[in-house]
């Protein structure tokens, strides 16, 4: 056996290929992370770090890890964190991982965010109020980790978010996210179907209603999602039904009852569902505004409509 030390640049050698043997798509990225999440250092410091060799307890940890990998368990879960916008967010199997797409979506609520605190800014005095009654609310359905509704109040101080979530796992794992980043006081979490544990009072108030629901169509679920994520990541979370849009409807149906006149409603769709989501939400009526936006990959992924009024 080889008394060769086990320095960071050899097992992230090792790693790389190891990896790619087993199929993972990318196999450097892969060696990385694991290696940062073992050993506390960042991807830079790894890099001015090559002789330095791994201790014992990072040695285990790491073949631990890299056997979780290699069986096709998600980064994410392995690591147990991903970065997201500028926050980084605990992640645990049973909850949706955060995606970058996901951030289109979230710049799009942030855009209502800014258009109501635009028009409250433009009203009169005598009707501004109490600024705490001021505050713009947005609404998420369907929050998982907490990426969106985290990252709509960290970057906007100030504003009330209201996130809902059915798994109790996802809500526990949301209260975790952002009593680590410090928002317990501008984000509620509840564990509810959809909006029906939502304070009534505040129905008709939320300036933005912002959703990435389940949404792949169950036949492409079945057939065409990798196993990396078929096999790991929940259903709820992913099953749209039929054509991708069974949680979307009643999105559309809550829209008008949550949001405020002017309001915006966005939320992330399959994108071979997008056409008939506009379609759907124009023929609904009430919106002055309905267009589709596309990811980081051009392709269809958000529709944003925006309220009349």
């Amino acid at each position: 056996m080889s008394q060769q030390p086990w320095t960071i640049k050899r097992v992230l050698d090792w790693t790389s290929g190891y990896l790619e043997r087993k199929g993972d798509e990318h196999p450097r990225l892969s060696a990385e992370w694991l290696l940062c999440h073992v050993t506390g250092l960042s991807r830079v410091e790894l890099y001015v770090n090559f002789d330095r060799p791994l201790e014992r307890p990072e040695l285990d940890a790491m073949h631990a890890a890299i056997e979780r990998r290699a069986a096709g368990e998600p980064l994410q879960y392995v690591t147990g964190e991903m970065p997201f916008r500028h926050i980084v967010l605990r992640c645990e199997e049973g909850v949706l991982i955060p995606r970058p797409e996901t951030e289109v979506l979230v710049d799009a609520a942030l855009e209502g965010v800014d258009r109501a605190a635009a028009r409250a800014e433009k009203a009169p005095d005598a009707e501004k109020g109490d600024p705490a009654e001021r505050a713009v609310r947005v609404l998420e359905v369907g929050t998982g980790t907490g990426c969106i509704a985290l990252s709509i109040a960290s970057e906007r101080p100030g504003t009330r978010v209201t996130a809902t979530d059915l798994s109790e796992r996802a809500v526990a794992l949301a209260e975790r996210n952002r009593g680590a980043l410090g928002l317990d006081d501008a984000v509620d979490i509840v564990r509810c179907d959809l909006a029906d544990g939502v304070d009534a009072g505040l129905m008709g108030t939320f300036s933005v209603l912002v959703s990435n629901p389940p949404y792949i169509p169950t036949d492409v679920l079945r057939t065409e999602v990798p196993a990396e994520v078929a096999d790991h990541e929940p259903a709820l979370a992913l099953d749209g039904g039929a054509d991708g849009l069974d949680v979307f409807r009643r999105l559309l149906e809550l829209a008008p009852r949550a949001l405020e006149p002017g309001g915006t409603l966005a939320v992330e769709l399959f994108e071979d569902s997008l056409d008939q989501a506009a379609e759907l939400a124009r023929a609904q009526g009430g919106w002055a505004t309905v267009e589709v936006r596309e990811d980081l990959t051009h392709r269809p992924r958000v529709l944003v409509a925006v309220r009349e009024g």
